[in-house]
């Protein structure tokens, strides 16, 4: 067994913060200074597993208000007034909540179908947005979301929370500072091993056309007649949702571009199927992705490769590995710097030669490099660090709170129209090359497909 030397470190405690130019977003008790009576009035449009985690996390961040709720399902209208109090006005209709004065902000956590439509309004009518990733189901319309935001100069910060998260700005510090030399390669994943993980979401038994407007939960979608699994479930159907690469690549492409100040990639290709979760669903069930990043002035060129999968029987992770000349860095709910020992001689290749030959060469190779005994075990030592987030931690909290101080102070966020088109666009360009069973291009630059 190898002897590791190592160390665990806490890094974000007792002030860790300010050493890492970090805002203080830590605790509700670091954001105090907002005044009660300033409160940020928003609404929420979309109020389903995402709509209501988002809401009771931007209600947990001070200086905060829910003012309105708007979901095409009654029932969840009516959860939404119990949960948060009978006086938060509820409609199915998005139009009436942008409409309203009273609201300074909205967080939009509807089907990705409909994103860039409402973001759009929302922008028009001066509403702050916070959007779910991915920000846009297609690329194009990524375009209009970035010329909106500018436009009617409004902050719009995409909802994929590792780019506020201490341990990404951990990990990119390290990887700034040349911890891990010159990267090579990065491998990122996602693996889920439940019917819930693969978006098997309950049902309500009164979805009817009574109790859900199923026309306006279409949109632009193909019309067909009342279908309450792809509205309850309507992240397995492409009509709605952008699959796994959508959902979920997003988030690796979010984290390993924040770590590397990377635009994305220039090539894209994805393979994958629908091997488990069969009969009820278009998206498959896992995608692996190759991407190829080419150098710039600012940005290293890489390999990357990720993987998402919902038939894993081996338990649920997810993490990066980022492999670089001098170590590999692992991102996870921490982050662990690995440097192997460095080789302290060429190597040889005796043993294709005759015993004589053989001979000789381990001879003069031997006088050249003596062998040493490294330690007790005749083992070299690792070094190995892992840096880790105080007890109790939210990237949530984190994501939400610089959000709202954006609000207030109309600062750039962290993570903005821009940023999320370029999280999106190549996970979208893994969807394309799925279905088209091709090799796609992408100018991750102008954030548009190359044809060829």
């Amino acid at each position: 067994m190898v002897r590791m030397a190592s160390s665990r470190r806490h890094f974000l405690q007792a002030g860790g913060a300010a050493g890492l130019g970090l805002p203080a977003i830590l605790s509700s008790q670091a954001l105090a200074q907002t005044p009660a009576n300033d409160k940020i009035q928003f609404a929420t449009i979309g109020c389903g597993i995402m709509g209501s985690g988002d809401t009771s996390t931007a209600l947990s961040v001070p200086g905060t208000k829910l003012v309105a709720v708007c979901d095409v399902y009654e029932g969840r209208l009516i959860r939404a007034k119990e949960q948060w109090g009978n006086d938060v006005f509820t409609t199915r209709d998005y139009r009436e909540v942008l409409s309203r004065k009273d609201i300074d902000a909205v967080i939009i956590a509807t089907p990705d179908h409909w994103h860039a439509q409402i973001t759009q309004d929302a922008l028009a009518a001066g509403k702050d947005v916070y959007c779910q990733k991915p920000m846009v189901k297609q690329w194009q319309d990524g375009h209009k979301v970035i010329d909106a935001a500018r436009k009617y100069n409004r902050i719009l910060q995409v909802g994929s929370q590792c780019a506020s998260s201490v341990v990404y700005k951990k990990a990119q510090e390290l990887f700034r500072s040349g911890a891990i030399g010159q990267l090579s390669t990065v491998e990122a994943w996602i693996d889920r091993n439940s019917a819930l993980g693969a978006w098997r979401y309950s049902i309500p038994p009164d979805a009817s056309p009574a109790t859900l407007d199923w026309d306006r939960f279409l949109g632009s979608a193909p019309k067909r007649p009342f279908d309450a699994q792809r509205a309850f479930q309507w992240r397995n159907w492409s009509d709605y949702g952008t699959g796994v690469a959508g959902d979920l690549f997003v988030h690796l492409f979010t984290g390993i571009h924040f770590i590397t100040s990377s635009m994305g990639p220039v090539r894209v290709f994805a393979s994958g199927g629908l091997y488990f979760w069969k009969g009820d669903r278009d998206a498959p069930d896992i995608v692996v992705g190759l991407f190829d990043y080419e150098k710039t002035e600012n940005h290293p060129a890489f390999n990357l490769a990720l993987r998402v999968n919902f038939v894993c029987g081996g338990g649920e992770t997810s993490g990066f590995k980022f492999t670089g000349s001098e170590g590999v860095m692992r991102v996870a709910h921490g982050v662990t710097v690995t440097k192997p020992p460095k080789p302290s001689e060429p190597g040889m290749t005796p043993g294709q030669f005759s015993s004589a030959t053989a001979k000789n060469i381990i001879a003069e190779y031997r006088a050249k490099y003596p062998e040493k005994v490294v330690n007790a075990d005749n083992l070299e030592l690792s070094e190995e660090e892992t840096f880790l987030p105080p007890h109790g931690y939210s990237n949530d909290f984190a994501h939400h709170t610089n959000f709202f101080n954006s609000v207030r102070s109309r600062q750039p966020v962290v993570e903005d129209a821009t940023f999320g088109l370029r999280a999106a666009g190549p996970a979208l360009l893994a969807n394309m090359s799925y279905y088209e069973n091709r090799l796609k291009q992408w100018d991750p630059v102008n954030m548009r497909v190359v044809e060829v």
